[in-house]
C-alpha cells in the first residue's frame, strides 16, 4: 500500500482509513463545486462568496454576470497559487430573494452532455439560460445558437 507523504505521522493502526480518505479528497468535479458554493451562499443569505479560481470558472461567472444573474465579481491573485474569484450575489431589494432560484449541474466527469446547434437546450422556454462551453468560449445557448456552435452543456441557472 503506497502512503503519500503528509505532515501527520503516520503509524500503523493510529490512523484508519477513513481518515486517509477524508484528508487526501481530490476534487474531481470543480465546477459543481463553483455550483454548490453558490447555491449554498444564496441559501445562507450571504452578500460576498469566495470561490477558488480556474479559468473555465471565471468564464462561468462572466457570462453570470453579463446575463445580470450576480451583481459584481473580482479576480484576486495574491491569495494562493490559485487565486480566488469574489462574487457578489444580487439580490430583490423589495422581497430579499436572490436572481438565481435554481443552479443544475448537467455535464458531469462520469456523463459528459454535448449538444449541437440543432438540439441546444432551452431552459424555462428561454426564461433561463444554459452555460455551453464551445470551440469558440463559454457562452450562453442564445449565443451557441447565433455563433451556431454546439458544445458541452455544463449547467443551467434561472
Amino acid at each position: 500500500m503506497n502512503i503519500k507523504k503528509c505532515s501527520i505521522p503516520l503509524q500503523p493502526g493510529l490512523y484508519g482509513l477513513a481518515f486517509l480518505a477524508k484528508n487526501w479528497r481530490k476534487m474531481t468535479d470543480p465546477i459543481a463545486d463553483y455550483l454548490t458554493r453558490l447555491r449554498n451562499a444564496i441559501k445562507a443569505n450571504h452578500k460576498v462568496l469566495e470561490v477558488p479560481s480556474s479559468n473555465l470558472k471565471k468564464e462561468i461567472t462572466k457570462v453570470l454576470f453579463d446575463k445580470g444573474y450576480i451583481l459584481n465579481y473580482k479576480f484576486e491573485e495574491g491569495k494562493n497559487i490559485q487565486g480566488v474569484i469574489k462574487i457578489t450575489l444580487k439580490y430583490n431589494p423589495e422581497t430579499k430573494e436572490n436572481a438565481i432560484t435554481h443552479l443544475e449541474r448537467v455535464s458531469t466527469p462520469g456523463l459528459r452532455q454535448y449538444a449541437n446547434v440543432g438540439a441546444m437546450p432551452r431552459v424555462l422556454n428561454g426564461l433561463g439560460v444554459a452555460i455551453v462551453s464551445t470551440s469558440k468560449g463559454v457562452m450562453t445557448d442564445k449565443e451557441a445558437r447565433k455563433n451556431n456552435v454546439g458544445g458541452e452543456v455544463l449547467c443551467y441557472v434561472y
